[in-house]
């Protein structure tokens, strides 16, 4: 048996408790495919990621991801928390400005500013219409009237996200999803708050496939949902989101947009359980 240094970090967090864990095993060189999936289902957060020796020398690191179901080519609370994690823990980027991420779907940036980092949103592997059969199938399993959806579209950037734009916060937030129904869909929803509101928008995320039915703090689906609302004309070049309200967190996300037109998904990070994992 092997010993492993260990974290778990709660990211879009503003304090300490209220975002989405992620477990961080460092240093996994050794540990098998099963091994990971398996620790991943007996941890049951939404992802669970391991920190490898990069196999592109523009890399920092490689980066595994795992929900309790399925390895994952991307995510982004994982991203973000692996990243402080191996900050944290002495690693040393190549670059003073970035970290640069190799994981599934290639390399991925990060900045940071404080006590937050945020990441290059991603191209998409999928985008454009959804088709009008599986809309209706997403809109009956949401359990949402099609009068109160304002845009639609594919915004797969790696875990299969479909989005959708709802007219207000409160429509989001009344969502009461069959998650049998939603079957093998992965489903954002995103709507407006008022002026004044706690952020610029409310963001809810279903991936039961996935074994994680209702996700607290997506940052795979909010970069998906940035580069295509902002690219559309659809949402401001900056925005602040709120996720997690449903779940009793409170989620803050961070959009920014940079010169180049590239789109970044920021929030804090904080470690809150260090140790050893024994395997």
């Amino acid at each position: 048996m092997t010993t492993y240094d260990f974290s778990q970090v709660d990211v879009f967090a503003p304090a300490p408790l209220t975002g989405n864990p992620v477990a961080v095993v460092h240093d996994a060189t050794g540990l098998t495919d099963e091994q990971m999936a398996a620790f991943a289902r007996w941890t049951n957060l939404s992802e669970t990621t391991f920190l490898l020796p990069p196999t592109d020398p523009r890399a920092d690191y490689r980066l595994r991801i795992f929900t309790p179901s399925a390895e994952l080519p991307f995510a982004g609370h994982p991203t973000l928390g692996s990243a402080h994690a191996w900050l944290e823990i002495g690693g040393t980027p190549a670059s003073s400005e970035m970290v640069v991420q190799e994981c599934g779907i290639g390399l991925v940036e990060l900045r940071r500013d404080g006590d937050v980092l945020a990441f290059r949103a991603p191209g998409f592997l999928r985008s454009g219409e959804v088709d009008q059969d599986t809309l209706d199938h997403a809109l009956s399993a949401l359990g949402v009237a099609p009068e109160r959806v304002r845009a639609v579209n594919w915004i797969d950037n790696g875990p299969g996200w479909m989005g959708l734009l709802l007219d207000s916060a409160d429509d989001v937030l009344a969502l009461t999803p069959d998650y049998a129904a939603i079957g093998d869909l992965d489903l954002g929803v995103i709507g407006p708050h008022a002026e004044g509101g706690p952020a610029d928008y409310e963001v809810r995320a279903f991936c039961p496939e996935l074994a994680v039915p209702e996700d607290p703090v997506t940052g795979s689906l909010n970069a998906g949902f940035a580069v295509w609302l902002i690219g559309a004309g659809l949402a401001a070049s900056a925005y602040t989101v709120r996720q997690g309200t449903a779940l009793g967190r409170s989620g803050d996300v961070r959009i920014t947009t940079d010169e180049s037109g590239d789109q970044w998904v920021g929030g804090a990070a904080r470690t809150l359980i260090r140790g050893t994992l024994t395997l």
